[in-house]
């Protein structure tokens, strides 16, 4: 049975349910998940003993959790040894036109450059509007984006973007390139 460790970093905690989505997918196919939130390790935490990594970060005024970022960065030499995929949660993703999508790839290149890893997958899921979680300025900008953006804008109810079966399918592609990395 393999260890596959599931490290994100999230705003509001939707990306913390794309997360624990990875997880069930990958525990229903009979392997072992741990799941940590990258700004809660403890202290002395070691990726160490996992056969696979699965790293995923929310994106937030371009850029996405510094916290996950230095994540990377330790375990570098561990995340290239192994296989380990990486998956960007924004609301841009959500948008189907040629700009968002090169906006998404940018921000996904940038973390990858910028943390010099190369993970066997990359995914960008469409995040959340959680509205009813936004403090009074944060809800009323997010309206202003969204009315440009998707047109979501009753800040009553929170909307969800996140394509499961994508989200599913990138958890079964990680989960087959682990088991060819074990053969």
């Amino acid at each position: 049975m393999t260890e596959i460790l599931v490290l994100y970093g999230t705003t509001e905690g939707h990306t913390a349910t794309i997360a624990a989505h990875i997880a069930e997918t990958a525990r229903d196919k009979g392997h072992n998940v741990e799941v940590r939130e990258g700004s809660k390790l403890p202290a002395g935490f070691s990726a160490e003993g996992f056969d696979g990594i699965i790293v995923g970060a929310s994106v937030h005024m371009g850029k996405h959790q510094p916290y996950v970022a230095e994540f990377v960065k330790e375990n570098l030499s561990l995340l290239q040894g192994m296989s380990s995929a990486f998956f960007s949660v924004s609301l841009t993703a959500a948008e189907q036109t040629e700009e968002s999508k090169a906006e998404t790839q940018k921000i996904a290149t940038e973390f990858l450059d910028e943390t010099d890893w190369h993970p066997d997958i990359v995914a960008k899921f469409a995040g959340a509007l959680v509205y009813t979680q936004y403090n009074f300025f944060l809800r009323h900008l997010m309206r202003l984006i969204a009315k440009r953006a998707c047109g979501d804008t009753d800040t009553s109810v929170d909307y969800i973007y996140t394509d499961w079966e994508e989200v599913k399918r990138f958890t079964e592609r990680f989960l087959e390139r682990l088991s060819q990395s074990g053969e």
